[in-house]
């Protein structure tokens, strides 16, 4: 017999080698080739095959290895799913019987280094129950119920159909407000600073202007003697960018919730306190305009599917507000309390500070609604009973309500549960109390 005939004892070695499991290390997944041992390993990378399947594989790495990982995910859970259903066993043991298949897609060429890595992965996602013990990760596959299953995919489906539809808006309003845009220029119209230049409404400061600085002392006698004159003095907080700051302390009328939800004709929409503010003292963006208008359809639609007369504005005056607006931080205004005196364009509102007397005008966005302590006087802002005073019964923190006796109005004497943001505590002066309390 010649030396490499097919019944030499080292070719039969060989075949016998070869039909068994060797080290993972030497094996091409790509190629689907094994390697005896790193000089074989060796050879093979620097062979014209591999090196092609290596320049497909560098095209899209990522989607290979995804590829890769699918695949063995599919096929290690169809051998649970086929051997141990309802089992609790070993994941070793698994992956021992489902790696006794040779040509089984290798775990090195996956996006898990290890088996631990996949059975947390397993756990994570829900297809087993995984337990970490002694000696090893115990696995026991989840049976899920199909109508469940169903289910949770309608609702997968739901949800990704409601995310297009809200890219698909919010394209349509991009497109419009750029329609309008147009159409302003055919006409002639100039067009504003802030649709001009995107930038317009930062903050710009010269090198040679000095430094921007907050007052919060009271005025001089000069001052003070001025304003004798016109009817009262009070600090004054001038700041570049921040609310505007009246020096007009003093208790709010106590007819002034009479008027709570007219028409404002003071201010107009461009100034400074108007509507067109964004924010307080400041110019309001595009996005803010859209995040505004968006927010107020979806809560008008919200209450009119309930049957609730809401509306996108709330405030009113003799209410006590907190001040949420950040830039009055330095101010020392920052999520302090203050008393509505007036409300401007619907949407703004001249908050009188309870601590130093100060007047701020700021946005209803950047104010929050105080809840007093049961027993307290409150004024209805929003809904069905839109206007309506009351006493607070109690407050129920789970659920973010309060229940509110109504003492006027058609449902005069009836208890209503309420949420927070639609009832605010009225100020003393207008009750017939006094302020603070």
């Amino acid at each position: 017999m010649g030396k490499n005939d097919f019944l030499t004892p080292k070719a039969i070695a060989n075949r016998i080698k070869s039909k068994g499991l060797q080290k993972l290390r030497w094996y091409c997944q790509l190629c689907q080739k094994q390697c005896r041992d790193e000089n074989g390993f060796k050879c093979h990378q620097t062979s014209e095959g591999h090196r092609r399947q290596m320049e497909l594989f560098g095209m899209n790495a990522n989607r290979v290895v995804e590829g890769y990982s699918e695949e063995f995910e599919r096929e290690f859970m169809d051998h649970l799913k086929r051997a141990h259903p309802f089992s609790r066993i070993l994941a070793k043991n698994v992956y021992n019987e489902y790696i006794t298949d040779r040509h089984h897609v290798h775990m090195n060429s996956t996006r898990w280094l290890t088996l631990t890595e996949f059975v947390k992965y397993l756990g994570k996602t829900g297809q087993c129950k995984v337990e970490e013990t002694e000696k090893g990760w115990y696995i026991t596959l989840i049976h899920k119920d199909p109508q469940t299953q169903l289910a949770d995919d309608r609702r997968n489906k739901r949800s990704e159909m409601e995310r297009e539809e809200e890219e698909r808006h919010m394209a349509a309003l991009h497109e419009q407000i750029e329609r309008a845009k147009r159409a302003r220029l055919e006409k002639g119209e100039p067009l504003s600073e802030e649709e001009e230049d995107e930038g317009a409404h930062e903050l710009q400061r010269d090198e040679d202007e000095a430094p921007i600085t907050i007052s919060l002392t009271a005025p001089g006698p000069a001052a003070a003697a001025g304003a004798a004159g016109g009817g009262g003095s009070g600090p004054s907080v001038p700041a570049p960018g921040l609310a505007r700051v009246a020096a007009r302390p003093g208790p709010v009328a106590a007819a002034a919730a009479a008027s709570v939800f007219g028409d404002d004709d003071d201010g107009e929409p461009g100034g400074p306190g108007g509507r067109g503010a964004g924010g307080p003292g400041g110019k309001r963006s595009k996005l803010d305009e859209l995040m505004q208008s968006e927010l107020r359809a979806k809560s008008n639609a919200a209450a009119s599917a309930s049957g609730a007369k809401r509306l996108d504005y709330w405030l009113a005056p003799g209410i006590v507000v907190k001040v949420m607006a950040k830039e009055l931080r330095e101010a020392g205004l920052y999520k302090q309390k203050g008393v509505v005196e007036r409300v401007v364009d619907r949407y703004v509102g001249e908050v009188s500070m309870l601590e130093d007397g100060a007047v701020v005008r700021v946005d209803q966005a950047q104010l929050e609604t105080v809840i007093p302590s049961p027993g307290g006087a409150v004024l209805v802002l929003n809904g069905a009973h839109r206007g309506c005073r009351g006493t607070l019964v109690s407050i129920d923190t789970a659920k973010y309500q309060a229940e509110v006796k109504l003492s006027d109005g058609p449902s005069r004497g009836k208890e209503v549960w309420l949420e927070y943001e639609d009832v605010s505590k009225l100020d003393g002066a207008a009750t017939g109390g006094k302020r603070g309390q």
